[in-house]
């Protein structure tokens, strides 16, 4: 293991049990099932994790933040689609990954990712790069909450370049896209990838700014619409919403997309997906409705702040 490595992992694992003591302690009723796994070394993948999930409490209905380190013979094809000069590297890659799909319609899902990866090309040459970011998915929107939640993600992109935050926050909501159903997934937030400049340093720096802005700000978020009033036209509806998180997360999702290509373990890779969910045929909101709002005005790309 090297030493960037092991110095990211260090600060991944305490974050992962930070994060999980803060919701736990807003849910209130469960707790976050701690599973540990090892992957031996004889696969092509081998390597370690922890699965933190809880399910069914007060708060969440599914909610989940795993840590993993693995390394590999060979990168997988999601990893160098765009970067097809790695191709063929052996690799190690760590990070926390995390999906909070809380029971009220009014408290909106989130979603938080931080990762960090290594490889040797074939000619010998190193490479290291960090990715990640964080997205809102609300169900019924509020303007004060988008306008929060995107200053959080402009406080973590200013600590580490004056421009960063427009060039990032675009890269978002060109991401977080469903191309077949050609809307947003959510109101977006940050999201990057492939940075390695200007120094290791600067960019681990980075990585702890959105973690950490990342739980303020969804605690904060959480905290305020865990116990609004809703009945069933809200449930249905978030379920219905729910099933556009599925599509994503199982067709585009880079990081879904790495797990299953690399032989990663299942059960982790697949927590983000939410319990229940639904698909409707042809559903549509009634004009005017809250729910027409979510695509005709939240989801539209936006400056926020």
């Amino acid at each position: 293991m090297s030493e960037n490595i092991s110095c990211i992992k260090t600060f991944l694992l305490d974050f992962q049990q930070r994060f999980c003591h803060t919701m736990a302690n807003i849910d209130g009723k469960e707790t976050f099932l701690q599973d540990s796994w090892q992957r031996e070394s004889t696969s092509v993948l081998q390597g370690n994790g922890i699965s933190c999930v809880l399910e069914n409490g007060a708060v969440f209905e599914k909610a989940g933040a795993n840590f993993s380190c693995v390394s590999g013979k060979t990168l997988p094809p999601s990893a160098t689609a765009h970067r097809p000069e790695l191709a063929g590297g052996a690799f190690s890659a760590l990070g926390v990954s995390i999906v909070m799909h809380p029971l009220n319609p009014y408290a909106p899902t989130s979603h938080a990712n931080v990762r960090y990866f290594e490889t040797i090309t074939p000619d010998g040459k190193q490479h290291g790069w960090f990715g990640g970011g964080f997205d809102l998915t609300p169900y019924y929107g509020f303007d004060e909450d988008c306008i929060e939640w995107h200053q959080h993600a402009k406080v973590a992109c200013d600590s580490f370049a004056p421009n960063a935050h427009a060039k990032f926050k675009q890269w978002a909501d060109e991401y977080f896209y469903l191309k077949h159903r050609q809307e947003e997934r959510g109101i977006g937030g940050i999201f990057y990838d492939d940075l390695s400049e200007p120094t290791f340093e600067k960019c681990f720096s980075f990585m702890q700014a959105v973690a950490e802005n990342y739980l303020l700000a969804y605690e904060k978020l959480v905290t305020r619409r865990k116990s609004h009033a809703y009945g069933e036209r809200e449930r249905n509806f978030q379920l219905m919403r729910r099933g556009r998180y599925v599509e994503f997360n199982l067709l585009y999702d880079r990081g879904t997309l790495f797990g299953l290509q690399s032989g990663g373990r299942t059960e982790s890779i697949l927590m983000s997906l939410p319990s229940p969910v639904a698909w409707t045929y042809d559903w549509k909101p009634e004009p005017g409705s809250p729910e027409a709002k979510l695509t005709e005005y939240f989801l539209q790309p936006k400056d926020w702040i």
